[in-house]
């Protein structure tokens, strides 16, 4: 019997130097979509998801996040005196009831595949998602729920995927598949000569607990970091792995275009905004 998907883990402990000077001061995950941090969006997503345990992989920098989800007497307060509802509903909604969240602190930046081995006392032996909030996916049904559902079909591991253009391999976890979405091969960010395809893994993973074991033993990669890519490559050798072309579009918000594209895209579909940015009435 396959076990539920309860945990997701969010590795946000990276410094988002793109985003120089805002994030000296401010997590990247916390700068807004409209009136929305990145971070919230994904822990929506989440729990949309069924995840009831959160479990965020920060850094020195990241207390706002732990803030954000943690209850503001004071703010509400204030609200509920000044008689707005709809904002005091908004506050103490950000996060649901019976959720529970976990703050573990990563030492050392020494990737992505460390960042989730530190979930491993949170997690413990069950499968888990990964999701990473740069990568915002908008969908009708959540990217990790769509997920989910093709992990309860074949019972193992799930990489989110998307086609890339051919020069910006590099910049991705490649996979080579078979005809039924299992992966035969995976590697890190190849150079476009060297790819196995141009089908790229994005930011959402849902992992069982074997990948624990493997990143123990995985040796320093790409960049001198311990990456998941490559745990990956190895649990592909004991399990199936799946890759799943997820419905929605991706906007890849670690970039200035992806995150401006993201904000122009969610203010258009805001009523009150559409108009003033249109110059429409």
């Amino acid at each position: 019997m396959k076990k539920p998907v309860q945990t997701a883990v969010f590795p946000v402990a990276g410094r988002g130097t793109r985003f120089l000077p805002a994030t000296k001061a401010m997590p990247k995950e916390m700068l807004p979509i409209v009136d929305k941090p990145l971070i919230q969006y994904a822990v929506e997503e989440a729990v949309a998801a069924g995840a009831t345990r959160l479990v965020f992989i920060t850094g020195s920098t990241k207390r706002s996040i732990e803030d954000h989800f943690d209850r503001d007497p004071e703010l509400e307060r204030a609200l509920e005196q000044a008689g707005k509802r709809t904002l005091l509903e908004v506050v103490r909604n950000i996060l649901p009831s019976g959720v529970s969240c976990v703050y573990i602190r990563q030492g050392e930046p020494l990737g992505l595949g460390h960042a989730v081995l530190c979930a491993r006392p949170a997690v413990g032996d069950e499968p888990f998602f990964v999701h990473l909030p740069d990568d915002l996916i908008r969908a009708e049904k959540g990217c990790l729920q769509q997920m989910r559902e093709d992990y309860e079909r074949h019972g193992a591991s799930v990489l989110a995927v998307e086609d890339v253009p051919q020069e910006r391999t590099s910049s991705y976890g490649i996979v080579d598949i078979d005809d039924r979405m299992r992966l035969r091969q995976i590697v890190e960010k190849p150079q476009p000569a060297a790819a196995p395809s141009t089908l790229a893994v994005v930011g959402r993973y849902l992992l069982t607990p074997r990948i624990f074991d493997l990143l123990e033993r995985t040796q320093r990669g790409a960049g001198g970091e311990i990456q998941l890519t490559d745990g990956i490559a190895t649990l592909l050798q004991e399990e199936p792995v799946f890759a799943f072309r997820f419905a929605g579009r991706r906007y890849d918000c670690g970039s200035k275009l992806g995150y401006i594209q993201a904000i122009l895209d969610f203010a258009m579909d805001d009523p009150e905004l559409r108009g003033p940015l249109t110059g429409r009435r």
